[in-house]
């Protein structure tokens, strides 16, 4: 009976510091399950939150584009929600790339194309994204996107988001800075579906408190791009006209 006693007594003992490191471990595995939605919400927060990403009206950034081993300087013309142009001049041709709400088009010289020629549409769903200046994951759901998350590597949460459109991009968001590191999708061009991978570095808050990055390294199946912005100008006028498809 004695012996009992204390074996129940020794039990309890041993017991309560064990219930209190499970709770412990509850809680914190609880705070570190993040869902899709909690991850996405903390990562617009870090570009500078909804007020931050809707004072951005336009965008005119002047960039330099690294190409086999080639300097390109570049012009990007963005009004949120409405249009992107972009401007490359390359051993002395213009490649020119436009995207709107409605359409895009595009010309490029070193393709055979002296004029403007309609983006196909696999490639052009592809591209649409590019006039939102919060990129695809901000207001997802409004756009028609969903969101999954697929896990996480030594530095990222891997968020998979899957447009209206069909396709889909992994982002890489990082851990602790929510900051995107990397994208990785399949893109279609010319009937051809190439694997696209996007480094994203330098990170700056903008004018009204907007965080965009200066540092991309865009690498394709035949070659690589490194775009780093020189010049970044916030709600500057922009005239509707430049992305009207040239005649």
């Amino acid at each position: 009976m004695i012996n009992i006693f204390y074996k129940n007594k020794y039990m309890k003992t041993l017991m309560k510091p064990s219930l209190i490191v499970l709770a412990v471990v509850l809680v914190c595995t609880k705070s570190y399950a993040q869902t899709a939605d909690e991850i996405v919400t903390k990562h617009v927060a870090a570009i500078g939150g909804k007020a931050g990403v809707e004072s951005v009206k336009s965008l005119y950034i002047e960039s330099n584009v690294e190409i086999m081993g080639n300097d390109a300087p570049s012009i990007t013309w963005i009004v949120s929600g409405k249009g992107y142009k972009n401007e490359v001049t390359f051993n002395g041709s213009k490649i020119q790339q436009c995207v709107t709400d409605k359409g895009g088009w595009m010309i490029n010289p070193m393709m055979g194309q002296s004029t403007a020629t309609a983006i196909p549409d696999e490639q052009l769903k592809s591209m649409k994204g590019q006039i939102n200046v919060g990129g695809p994951l901000y207001d997802y759901a409004a756009k028609g996107s969903k969101i999954e998350l697929l896990g996480k590597d030594s530095a990222d949460y891997k968020i998979k988001l899957t447009t209206s459109a069909g396709l889909d991009v992994t982002f890489f968001v990082n851990m602790k800075t929510y900051l995107i590191d990397k994208t990785t999708s399949t893109i279609s061009a010319q009937g051809q579906d190439m694997e696209t991978t996007v480094l994203f570095s330098d990170y700056r808050k903008i004018d009204g408190g907007y965080v965009l990055n200066f540092g991309q390294q865009v690498t394709l199946p035949m070659y690589s791009l490194n775009i780093t912005h020189k010049k970044v100008e916030v709600n500057k006028e922009i005239d509707p006209a430049i992305f009207e498809m040239p005649k």
